[in-house]
């Protein structure tokens, strides 16, 4: 909600009798928010407004990426393990304030605590990884003759535009901050417009950390602001974490100036589950899978694709956690549960409830405290669909919340079919105890991470993207770096004779 009150820096946004703490722009090191709109952002645990952050305008978004612009000179001038140090105290800022950070984070996502506190602490070793790679981009070597030679250098892009989620604001946008500075570039964030506070943390600690003004700007705001940056002529690269919907304009925006783009979208999972599979393994990270952050991650394994042996057990084991799973206040200790994001996402998932109903399928639902339905927050019941078939909406559509449903197989080549049978390709897991049939049917997959054994394995070093309509390009490990920086080849000639075919 816009508010229409008088608010600066100090005195804050005021809305329904309450005065908001305030949350700007950062743009060339600095802090803005006078004369700019204030847009109180909703707490998911109440859905009451507790932030007023300042909205950029069109002018902003470019003084933003005029500052990246400049602060190109002097990021480059250092040299990669001094561009490296800089990220190992950024790294270490994080580490020692993630709880601080977290409590903002799970104010603003509706994450439990702990395990927004633990996201936080963890994106810290992106900083230190990529502080390792600094100087560790290299070209090659290539000798074409006796008396002329070859090499290839990489080179930084220039300005990288960010475009944030909301499920994991700080995370998420880090995969692309590490690398992007890592590789010499400097960066324009905009974070979702649902949760802009963190972003701005981020930037507070890149320039405590030594980052030149101008390194990391961040710019509020909806889609408008998100076209201004995509379309911007001074910025060489989009980094979009999102919706396949979204994710497509932007490339087809960025596309027409040729910008580089790195999507990462959504996904539609399945998890498969061969009836030697050991469930005592299994449980445990199918539940954290899909309801761990209230569904809200790409990766969520929203299929259940189970062999027709084991089936019924899998669901009678699943049936118990689920009724055992707390839904919560983000802040209560014992929460495993909060909210939804978002007012629009809680009205999302709740139609696909009732799609499920109409198509009269078995919905086991766990259970949401009263007091908490009536509260004002985005509460939503974790639920598994049971009786589904991959031709059906709920099988095909992502839903980014925690619905999860079960599809039943017969053998190998029908869990592959249907696996592979969605317009996505994200990821996929692999549960049996066959080692030959697993690593069989984890290269039959469509899908850009295939866990064995496991679920949700995710590291700084391990390169993350889809296939399909699931995204472009790849994040973490050393591919990201290549994404971040174009290669020039340079030939010197030693003085070899040169035939000249106009002598007479």
């Amino acid at each position: 909600m816009k508010l229409t009150s008088e608010a600066s820096q100090n005195a804050g946004g005021t809305v329904i009798g309450r005065t908001l703490p305030t949350r700007g722009l950062w743009i060339d090191g600095t802090e803005v928010i006078d004369g700019r709109d204030l847009v109180g952002s909703a707490e998911p645990a109440t859905g009451l407004p507790w932030v007023a952050a300042a909205q950029a305008t069109t002018a902003d978004v470019d003084a933003a990426v005029d500052a990246a612009r400049r602060a190109l000179g002097p990021w480059q001038a250092m040299t990669p393990s001094q561009r490296g140090d800089c990220l190992l105290r950024l790294a270490a800022l994080i580490e020692a304030r993630a709880n601080e950070i977290g409590e903002l984070e799970a104010r603003d996502t509706g994450k439990p605590l702990w395990l927004a506190r633990a996201e936080i602490a963890a994106t810290a070793r992106w900083y230190t990884y990529y502080a390792g790679a600094a100087d560790k981009i290299q070209g090659a070597s290539i000798e074409l003759s006796p008396t002329r030679h070859a090499r290839t250098i990489r080179r930084p892009l220039g300005v990288i535009g960010i475009v944030a989620p909301f499920n994991g604001p700080f995370s998420l946008t880090s995969w692309k901050v590490a690398p992007a500075l890592a590789a010499g570039n400097t960066v324009v964030i905009k974070p979702s417009p649902h949760t802009p506070v963190t972003a701005l943390e981020l930037a507070r600690l890149a320039t405590e950390a030594g980052c030149p003004p101008g390194v990391v700007n961040v710019v509020n705001g909806g889609a408008e602001v998100g076209a201004a940056l995509t379309e911007h002529a001074d910025v060489a690269a989009i980094a979009f974490t999102g919706s396949s919907e979204v994710g497509r304009r932007i490339a087809a925006t960025a596309g027409a100036s040729l910008k580089r783009v790195v999507v990462e979208a959504g996904g539609k999972s399945p998890l498969i589950v061969f009836d030697d599979a050991d469930l005592d393994a299994i449980i445990p990270a199918a539940v954290a899978g899909i309801w761990g952050a209230a569904g809200q991650s790409c990766v969520a394994p929203s299929r259940f694709v189970v062999q027709h042996g084991i089936h019924d057990a899998f669901v009678e084991r699943m049936t118990k956690r689920l009724a055992a799973l707390r839904v919560g206040d983000p802040f209560d200790p014992d929460t495993q549960i909060g909210p939804l994001s978002t007012a629009d996402q809680l009205e999302r998932v709740r139609g696909y409830a009732e799609l499920a109903k109409s198509d009269g399928l078995e919905v086991v639902s766990g259970n949401v405290p009263d007091q908490l339905l009536e509260s004002g927050g985005f509460y939503h019941a974790p639920m598994l669909v049971l009786g589904a078939n991959n031709g059906m909406r709920l099988a095909q559509e992502e839903i980014f919340g925690p619905i999860g449903l079960t599809l039943q197989f017969a053998d190998e080549a029908e869990a592959v079919a249907i696996a592979n049978d969605t317009q996505y390709g994200l990821a996929a897991g692999v549960y049996t105890r066959d080692a030959q049939r697993a690593h069989r049917v984890a290269n039959l997959l469509d899908a850009g991470s295939v866990w064995i054994n496991t679920y949700r394995a995710q590291h700084w070093s391990l390169p993350f993207g889809g296939f399909k309509q699931s995204g472009l390009g790849r994040e973490n490990g050393l591919d990201v770096l290549l994404e971040f920086t174009q290669v020039q080849t340079q030939v010197v000639d030693y003085g070899s004779p040169v035939p000249d075919p106009y002598t007479p």
